[in-house]
């Protein structure tokens, strides 16, 4: 599992020109799945970012959650965080998780965050070609990998 978190002013999605979700002084999270991840792996990462330091406290260091600052959540599915690019020119996906697979955990994902949350997290289309636009705020952006 990837997770591409940026720390975002505002964010939002659209899929054929029209709006399906939209955040403001929050996380973005661009999450992608590889075959063999777990709902173990969903629940250990919805804790970790939810619990990261990483909003400003009042002196502008990085001391404060998502829960502290009450910020909101878009989460947006992105495979192509396994590309394999070491050969060629095309990216190969052989590593991603299969769609099926895929979709579960991100819905397992989404649900986790939002019940740690006590709130619906924002979501994008999963397999949707989708536009997301965003305000990235530092800028702060993180990596976690399983």
């Amino acid at each position: 599992m990837k997770i591409l978190l940026q720390r975002v002013v505002s964010a939002s999605v659209r899929v054929d020109n029209q709006s399906v979700a939209e955040i403001k002084n929050g996380l973005l999270l661009l999450v992608g799945f590889r075959k063999g991840d777990s709902v173990e792996d969903a629940e250990k990462f919805a804790d970790k970012i939810l619990k990261a330091r990483i909003f400003n406290d009042d002196e502008g260091k990085m001391n404060k959650n998502l829960m502290q600052v009450q910020g909101e959540v878009l989460v947006v599915s992105q495979f192509t965080l396994y590309a394999n690019l070491s050969k060629g020119n095309r990216p190969s996906f052989i590593d991603a998780a299969l769609p099926d697979e895929a979709r579960m955990l991100y819905a397992y994902f989404c649900n986790a965050l939002s019940k740690r949350l006590g709130k619906e997290v924002e979501k994008g289309i999963f397999g949707a070609d989708m536009k997301v636009s965003l305000v990235n705020d530092g800028p702060v952006t993180l990596l976690y990998e399983s």
